[in-house]
């Protein structure tokens, strides 16, 4: 009885000390990881911003193809309506 007694305050023990490690560690890597996403954020739209000041980059379209026609092929026969017979 005396060894579930020392297991169970232990692990309570060691509960309560990585709670509190947690509780002081957690809002440090979230806070980095907001900052270098917050970075790369700032970083993306200055690339854009510049790619957009730069004259020229426009997309250049110098052939625009066919509409396709919907039209039966001639391999496919004649389409003949029919009607009901009750």
């Amino acid at each position: 009885m005396g060894r579930l007694l020392d297991f169970l305050l232990i692990a309570i023990l060691v509960l309560y000390i990585i709670r509190n490690i947690a509780r002081a560690l957690l809002p440090m890597l979230f806070q980095s990881v907001i900052s270098k996403a917050q970075q790369q954020n700032q970083q993306q739209q200055h690339y854009r911003q510049s790619q957009q000041a730069k004259p020229g980059n426009g997309v250049k379209v110098d052939y625009i193809p066919d509409a396709p026609k919907n039209k039966v092929p001639d391999s496919e026969g004649e389409f003949i309506d029919y009607e009901e017979i009750k």
